[in-house]
């Protein structure tokens, strides 16, 4: 192993490393760091969390550490969580320098960026668009501009800068040293490495799959109504455990979010409609580990360093292989293991044979776990907590209290351990009693193809055990989605105001005005016995019981308020209007279908 004395860096930089915990150089930094000393320019490719910033970062500051008066060093990532994260490792490396570290992102303030680029850095980490943008309002000087790295250059293309990234190019001096690095080489990539860099020097420390080797990957095979209960079974097995769950949509990642939040999972989501102190507020109680969860879209979670990440799990299914390989690169930090899991939908599985291939990587298939087996892996963990406190911590104040405190109640040292059980497994949301029967086609729902649900709703519930019990009847609800409401704000109204069991909800069916909701026979009657009315954001709508409800409209067959207000019973059955149709020839084989 290398150490950074080695590299024949300042004694400040080197001083500064050893003290954040950093004792050898990572394999891409030993590689990097002699090259980009010698100034040659440089591409490398190096999985996410390899060590990759105090790769380009050390020896930035090793060449700049005079400081200077404009800038001499410029850093380009691609989100501002990344940028920050990187400006965040520089000045920690820089703390013994003269030398001043600026970053600037869009989505925040311009005087205070102002400001700091006026304060003389000699180095500037930036987003692509905020950089232009300082550069045309002569804010920001390139003149002057030694070293320039590009990082994560394949997100930088995904997300439409590769043409920014080319005009910021054109903009430094001649003789200038550039250092490109990116997880993958798309041949966009490759054509702007060929045309700016000057005889670069390619350096690649690990195989051809060196994105994803060290993380253990699985596929879930998972119809499209069945991955919310897919995903809380997955966290429900690693209770002590910290996931990232990544969804398609802004939308996607609130909704499943509040879903397992009233679940009582303790989980967060980070997108892009957070400003920047609500995003740095939901890190910060990740990585301060109070949140379990943090659901997050692509672009949200690029860049997010957090190092006890154990999982990352896609609930929607990447667009590309290099948003794959970004994804499950949050796992896995610094050398350590991690898992991935991937839920794939009847209708996607044709693709992951093009991802296995793209990533040169063996995914395999794994099934949502049963009662018994969460049940049996939480007893596992609690009982190895148990065992490890037992034998490494000194429990002689807590058996002196409990030897009193039975000696004054008469209370039985075994009943009272129980005790002590029941409220801790109560605060993890787990219990040690035999785990729920399930129906023998458990892991065969998994694989129905949900291409023609509607088809089959229509014909009513299927006679298939446990999702024949929680759709046996259906309620109608008068509000949909003209009232902005969503899936989870209905399941949350009958969870939380009449008391309904998450285990005894079946789907749930959102139309434009009005929705259904599945639910055991004796639950629905017990639900309508009780209550009329259901307020769902704001909007209050009279309960019935469907009948004979066809799926392929938007809805009907029960009572309710078409605008979602509610408030005066279910309306009146109106007799369908029809236009006119003119006769004439042209209109004849419509009177025909219309009489069929």
């Amino acid at each position: 192993m290398t150490t950074f004395h080695e590299f024949g860096l300042d004694e400040g930089i080197v001083a500064a490393v050893e003290k954040l915990g950093f004792e050898s150089a990572t394999p891409i930094q030993e590689a990097t760091i002699p090259t980009m000393l010698s100034g040659q320019d440089v591409i490398g490719r190096a999985r996410t969390g390899s060590g990759k910033t105090a790769a380009f970062g050390l020896p930035m500051l090793e060449r700049l550490k005079a400081g200077g008066k404009k800038p001499r060093g410029l850093v380009l990532a691609p989100t501002r969580e990344l940028a920050l994260q990187v400006s965040e490792a520089l000045r920690s490396f820089s703390k013994s320098l003269p030398v001043k570290v600026t970053t600037i992102y869009g989505g925040a303030p311009y005087p205070p960026q102002l400001k700091a680029l006026r304060n003389e850095p000699g180095i500037v980490v930036g987003t692509p668009g905020r950089v232009i943008d300082h550069i045309q309002r002569g804010n920001l000087d390139l003149s002057c501009v030694e070293m320039f790295v590009i990082d994560e250059a394949d997100e930088m293309l995904r997300m439409g800068f590769i043409e920014p990234v080319q005009e910021i190019l054109e903009c430094l001096p001649e003789e200038r040293q550039i250092a490109l690095f990116s997880a993958t080489m798309p041949p966009a990539i490759r054509k702007v490495a060929s045309r700016f860099l000057r005889d670069p020097s390619t350096i690649q420390v690990e195989t051809s799959a060196l994105t994803t080797d060290h993380i253990e990957q699985f596929w879930i095979r998972v119809p499209m109504r069945k991955k919310i209960d897919a995903l809380i079974r997955l966290i429900l097995t690693d209770p002590t455990g910290y996931s990232l769950i990544f969804t398609r949509t802004r939308r996607g990642c609130a909704e499943i979010c509040d879903l397992l939040t009233r679940q009582g999972i303790s989980a967060d989501a980070i997108h892009g409609d957070l400003n920047q102190a609500a995003r740095e507020r939901v890190l910060n109680r990740m990585r301060g580990k109070s949140l379990r969860v943090l659901v997050a879209t692509d672009v949200a979670a690029r860049g997010l360093d957090v190092s006890h990440l154990s999982r990352v799990i896609n609930v929607d299914y990447p667009e590309s292989a290099e948003t794959y390989t970004h994804r499950i690169g949050r796992t896995g930090r610094a050398g350590a293991k991690g898992t991935a899991i991937t839920f794939v939908t009847p209708s996607e599985q044709y693709k992951l044979r093009f991802l296995k291939n793209a990533t040169k990587s063996d995914i395999q298939e794994m099934f949502p776990p049963t009662n018994a087996e969460i049940a049996a892996h939480q007893r596992e963990i609690l009982w190895t907590e148990l065992e490890k406190v037992l034998t490494e911590e000194s429990l002689e104040h807590e058996t002196k209290w409990i030897e009193q405190q039975c000696a004054d109640s008469d209370v039985d040292p075994l009943a009272l351990a129980s005790a002590a059980l029941r409220i801790l497994n109560e605060s993890r949301g787990m219990s040690l009693a035999p785990p729920k029967a399930e129906p023998k086609q458990h892991r065969r729902e998994n694989r129905e193809d949900p291409t023609n649900r509607s088809q089959r709703a229509s014909r009513g519930p299927r006679d298939n055990g446990e999702f024949s019990r929680v759709n046996e009847v259906e309620i109608f609800v008068g509000v949909g989605k003209f009232a902005g409401v969503s899936p989870g704000d209905i399941v949350g109204a009958f969870a939380n105001e009449f008391g309904v069991a998450g285990s005894d909800i079946g789907r749930v069916m959102l139309f434009d005005k009005n929705s259904f909701i599945g639910l055991p026979r004796a639950v629905a009657e017990q639900v309508l016995d009780k209550h009329e009315k259901v307020t769902i954001r704001g909007r209050t709508t009279y309960l019935s019981l469907a009948r004979g409800r066809n799926d392929s409209g938007s809805g009907g067959g029960g009572g309710g308020s078409d605008d979602g207000g509610g408030g005066n019973g279910p309306p009146p059955r109106r007799k369908p209007k029809f236009k006119h149709i003119k006769k004439g020839p042209s209109n004849h084989r419509q009177n025909k279908k219309f009489k069929r």
